[in-house]
Formats: structure tokens, sequence, C-alpha cells
């Protein structure tokens, strides 16, 4: 992303309720409470479901994704995930 671009100027890629799967492993950076710093919340291949969509520093979009088997809610920028939706036209495939 440029300096002078915003992913907020367009909209969201993905939507909620929209079924996702993590392309990184995300660790807790010490914003996860009741988790250790540094302690995996979710590895690479995960499936969730984006349940919302906030901002970040008024210039990207965080997806709050519902990892069920975990039982879990992790925030994810774009390019940590990629649709796992059989007709998405749309996936984020680059960082």
């Amino acid at each position: 992303m440029q300096r002078d671009e915003y992913e907020l100027d367009s909209e969201p890629a993905y939507e909620i309720g929209e079924k996702v799967r993590l392309r990184k492993q995300i660790k807790n950076d010490g914003t996860f409470p009741g988790r250790e710093i540094g302690e995996i919340l979710a590895k690479k291949g995960d499936i969730g479901y984006v349940a919302s969509i906030g901002t970040f520093l008024q210039s990207s979009y965080i997806y709050a994704v519902h990892f069920l088997d975990k039982g879990i809610i992790v925030g994810c920028k774009a390019k940590e995930i990629e649709s796992a939706e059989e007709n998405h036209e749309s996936d984020v495939t680059s960082e």
C-alpha cells in the first residue's frame, strides 16, 4: 500500500459471514486477553468466518474472524486471510 493509498477508500474485500482461510500463522501480539504474548492463536490453513469488520488507524480494514473449532475470534488484516468460499471472485492474493 502506497503512503497516499488507504484501504478504506474501497469496499472491504470480505463480507460478514464469509468463510475464510488463514494465509499465515497468527500469534498473540499482546492484544488477545488471557493468552501469553507470542502464543499461537491460529495456524495457516485454519478456517473461520468473518464476524465483523472494523478499521485500524483509519487506513485499513480489520476482519474479526471467528474460528469455531477453537472458540476464538481473532482480528486479521486482508493480506492474512483468503476466501474459502467456492465462488469468491476477489480473493486477496498479494501481500
